[in-house]
């Protein structure tokens, strides 16, 4: 069974020889209170990209951070990669818009893929990150809360599929360097339970066509 390995928070800091504050600096909790907004007193610096109720609750995979241990020749530790929540048992690159997460009180709703950004190539030290990381496809998900409450390493987790258009975070993370998207895709979309920013984007692409 899914299991929830971390429960990750962060505060205001800066990254060495990087000037802007960042909460990407996760460390290990005992437990976390997550409310709409996400963990309580995590801190969101970059409210443009981050943070908000369709980015409340950011969730990296067991696998996916598998693998960039076996390529990077390295362990990572849960949290590394600003994540407040990382879960084993769920394959990261077929997790969808719509797939729920939900342990104890706790009820997450899959929102929308990472983008990486320079302050977490900064937090790598790798001038050439966002190229890896984006090539890779393993972007975590973005979560909205649809049940508030408090959480702990070590509770199952109960993953629930979207029933409906299956579309990837692995996917969606592709099209970011995409600058003409295939209707249909939009359209497909559209149909799920999409962040809203990205929602109304697609709604006003299939609008322009007409």
């Amino acid at each position: 069974m899914p299991e929830l390995l971390s429960v990750n928070h962060g505060t205001a800091r800066h990254i060495e020889g990087y000037k802007p504050l960042t909460g990407i600096i996760k460390t290990p909790v005992q437990s976390a209170v997550i409310d709409r907004m996400g963990l309580s007193g995590d801190a969101v610096c970059d409210r443009k990209h981050h943070g908000g109720v369709d980015q409340a609750v950011y969730v990296y995979f067991a696998d996916d951070y598998q693998y960039w241990a076996d390529q990077l020749g390295r362990s990572i530790e849960p949290g590394w990669f600003g994540d407040n929540l990382t879960i084993s048992g769920v394959e990261g690159r077929s997790v969808a818009i719509g797939d729920r997460f939900a342990m104890g009180p706790v009820e997450l709703e899959v929102t929308y893929h990472r983008t990486p950004c320079m302050t977490f190539a900064a937090l790598m030290g790798d001038p050439m990150w966002v190229k890896k990381f984006h090539r890779a496809g393993r972007p975590g998900a973005y979560c909205r809360v649809l049940t508030p409450g408090t959480v702990e390493p070590g509770m199952d987790v109960i993953y629930t599929p979207f029933a409906g258009e299956r579309i990837t975070v692995s996917e969606l993370m592709a099209l970011d360097v995409v600058k003409q998207i295939d209707p249909a895709f939009m359209r497909r979309a559209l149909t799920t339970p999409i962040r809203e920013k990205t929602r109304f984007k697609f709604e006003d692409k299939l609008a322009s066509l007409f």
